[in-house]
């Protein structure tokens, strides 16, 4: 047999070869990498605004759908001289909303009008398996009022998205944004990347998905806008019984430095800019208020409007900054806060994301712990946070950065005392209110027991009780066990329409409440009766010889020395499973002579604490409780030279907090984390604000 001689390949053959393959592979990766990149900077291209965001706006055209306009609307039957309470939400989204969608819901605005009127809501989300079966809502009682305010950012892009055939359908944007791209990272994460998808923009578009000039998504948007016209016009009654009133109204969501700057823009009438201004087109509030009020206000006559702030909590002191610390003129101060004066009568104290009255541990407030402050906080009440002082921070939508008294409700009433001495204008001056902010198109639903979540994601018991989630890349960070199920608005007015209830708002007499249905009344005079919760007349002679809550005291009798009388009275939620009240608290803010933000908080009718009790195990309360409380009340620390804001504060007895019923319908066993965290609370005491009543010296 021949044998066959095989030549060992030369060492430096051998190299050359090795870096060859080495060269080639490295070209590859580089060409690989650079088009990768081209393309994703291709699919992520901008379309980025010039420094002049309003231009065009003002030649949008403000009318109605509709033929008649509300004037035509006969008055309602029923009439209340003493003004009623009404109970409706301001703050609501569908799946028009990107970040409601961003979570499979599908819930219509239809929908979500349907269920304030009692209908049942079944919580289907997309990608739902056929024969899924969805869990079902239905609030006890129809609310009065409801305004659908869906994201005006984005309107437009969401639409596109989920429409086959237009050029933005088959985008990587709205793949991400629609799920049919999946980045490979955990199930939980996968709806925050789809929200993602969008959020990083800011206020810019997606080029891909708008076109280079973003008119595709501005055109889309209005068509969208305009089916929310539609449908509001159709679920409002018109007719003389106004069991039923709807508002047009979008929300214009603003962020900086991750910093929430967010506002609900209600309408009195459907007489509505065509066009919903959003922040990626007005990119300060100020241009937003100026828009609404040369467009709306001063443009039309059938056109009236006004924006509400929320989740201040989440502002890092941005929300109420005071216009005295800002780089502008003393001119500049001025306007700006007359023109927010004129356009933000009213606040939001509470929705899903934590309430915004107080917070304690706030080195620049004086006057002792508020044990009430610790309320519904997104971040734990007994965590030390740095006090922002007379700057603003940022992150708060992240739950991080410093914590400012500018963020929360009570600091910002007793700011706008100080604005007011040195700008001769209040910007802070506001009424109050609270709403859901559902994002699964539920307004009204904020029972603590039978929650269901509110985003969507937190359909499934275990994912409400999770206690953190981080987007990888410092994106977001959410603790869903730490959201509550919101509040309901509070209007007093004579009717349940459009024009009685747009012209209370103005007058700010309104209150908000954590969800149960309390009827608070606030008044304050200097004539009257110290007995008036005695008198069967009492409301009649309170409107007479005082003021109702969002009003100013008239100016004080000559040398006078003694505090005006404060009534506050409360009715207890009459539905089924509604609690029995505690107590009523009146709340004073004001600026001492130091220049130092003081508090008080003064019980005044009621039961102090630990009268009545809640079983941990089985969530029933014992112990006293009132139907109605009632009584009036002097400041004793009163000093007629300085200016201070009251309102009042109504207290349930305890009861159990949402998750708390969520973890005992639970095994032992199965409980998450949360279930047991001692920095969660378990029970929580429900509650009622009033609308503040203003006190200035004379001058």
């Amino acid at each position: 047999m021949r044998s066959i001689l095989i030549s060992p390949v030369p060492p430096v053959i051998r190299v050359r070869k090795l870096i060859r393959y080495l060269l080639y592979t490295t070209l590859a990766i580089l060409v690989t990498a650079t088009v990768t990149a081209l393309w994703l900077r291709y699919e992520f291209q901008r379309v980025r605004h010039a420094s002049t965001q309003l231009e065009g706006w003002d030649s949008v055209t403000v009318r109605s759908l509709q033929d008649s306009e509300d004037e035509a609307a006969p008055p309602c039957a029923q009439q209340y001289p003493q003004n009623k309470a009404w109970f409706g939400d301001l703050h609501v989204h569908t799946s028009a909303s990107y970040d409601a969608t961003s979570f499979g819901v599908t819930t219509t605005v239809d929908d979500a009008y349907r269920f304030a009127r009692g209908a049942p809501l079944t919580m289907h989300l997309l990608g739902d398996p056929a024969n899924y079966q969805a869990p079902e809502l239905q609030i006890s009682a129809p609310l009065d009022f409801a305004a659908v305010t869906d994201h005006a950012e984005a309107l437009g892009e969401t639409r596109l998205c989920y429409t086959p055939g237009t050029a933005a359908h088959d985008s990587l944007v709205c793949k991400l944004y629609r799920g049919d791209v999946r980045p490979p990272t955990e199930a939980k994460l996968q709806s925050l990347i789809r929200l993602a998808s969008f959020a990083i923009f800011g206020q810019d578009r997606s080029a891909r998905v708008c076109g280079e000039d973003g008119s595709s998504c501005r055109e889309k948007a209005i068509a969208v806008w305009q089916e929310n016209q539609r449908s509001t016009e159709a679920f409002h009654d018109r007719s003389a019984d106004c069991e039923f009133t709807t508002f047009h109204a979008y929300e214009y969501t603003l962020a900086e430095e991750a910093s929430n700057l967010h506002r609900n823009v209600i309408f009195k009438t459907s007489t509505v800019p065509q066009a919903a201004l959003s922040a990626k087109d007005a990119p300060t509030p100020e241009l937003l208020w100026q828009w609404l009020d040369t467009a709306c206000i001063s443009g039309n006559p059938h056109c009236d409007v006004l924006a509400i702030p929320h989740n201040s909590n989440w502002s890092s002191g941005r929300m109420w900054y005071p216009y005295t610390n800002r780089d502008l003129s003393l001119q500049q101060q001025r306007q700006q806060a007359a023109l927010r004066a004129r356009l933000e009568p009213l606040a939001e104290i509470m929705q899903i994301k934590g309430d915004s009255e107080c917070r304690n541990g706030i080195a620049s407030v004086l006057g002792g712990t508020d044990e009430f402050c610790d309320f519904e906080k997104l971040r734990p009440a007994a965590e030390v946070i740095e006090d922002c002082g007379e700057a603003f921070g940022s992150g708060g939508m992240m739950l991080k950065g410093c914590v400012s008294r500018y963020s929360f409700v009570r600091y910002a009433l007793t700011a706008g005392l100080s604005e007011e001495a040195a700008l001769g204008v209040n910007p802070f001056k506001f009424g109050i209110l609270a709403s859901t902010d559902t994002h699964i198109g539920a307004p009204g639903a904020v029972n603590e027991k039978g929650y269901q979540g509110s985003h969507g994601n937190d359909r499934n018991l275990q994912d409400r009780l999770i206690s953190k989630i981080e987007v990888p890349g410092d994106i977001a960070t959410g603790s869903p066990v730490r959201f509550n199920p919101g509040g309901l608005a509070g209007i007093y007015a004579s009717e349940n329409s459009r024009s009685a209830l747009f012209a209370a708002m103005r007058r700010r007499e309104t209150f908000g409440t954590s969800g149960p249905r309390i009827e608070p009344r606030f008044f304050a005079g200097w004539d009257l009766d110290l007995d008036l919760c005695q008198n069967s007349e009492y409301l009649a002679a309170a409107y007479r010889d005082g003021v109702p809550m969002g009003a100013d005291l008239p100016a004080a009798p000559a040398n006078t020395r003694h505090s005006p009388v404060f009534v506050a009275s409360a009715s207890r939620d009459p539905r089924e499973g509604g609690g029995l009240l505690q107590r009523i608290q009146i709340v004073k803010g004001w600026i001492d002579r130091q220049g130092r933000t003081q508090q008080a908080v003064f019980d005044i009718a009621g039961a102090p604490a630990g009268e009545a009790s809640v079983d941990p195990q089985t969530c029933e309360v014992s112990g006293r409780g009132y139907s109605q409380l009632c009584a009036s009340w002097q400041d004793p620390d009163f000093d007629p030279q300085l200016a201070a804001v009251y309102y009042a504060r109504v207290l349930e007895n305890p009861g159990c907090r949402w998750s708390r019923y969520d973890c005992l319908s639970l095994p032992e066993a199965e409980r998450p984390p949360s279930c047991t965290d001692p920095a969660l609370p378990w029970q929580i005491q429900e509650r009622a604000w009033t609308s503040p009543i203003w006190y200035r010296p004379a001058p």
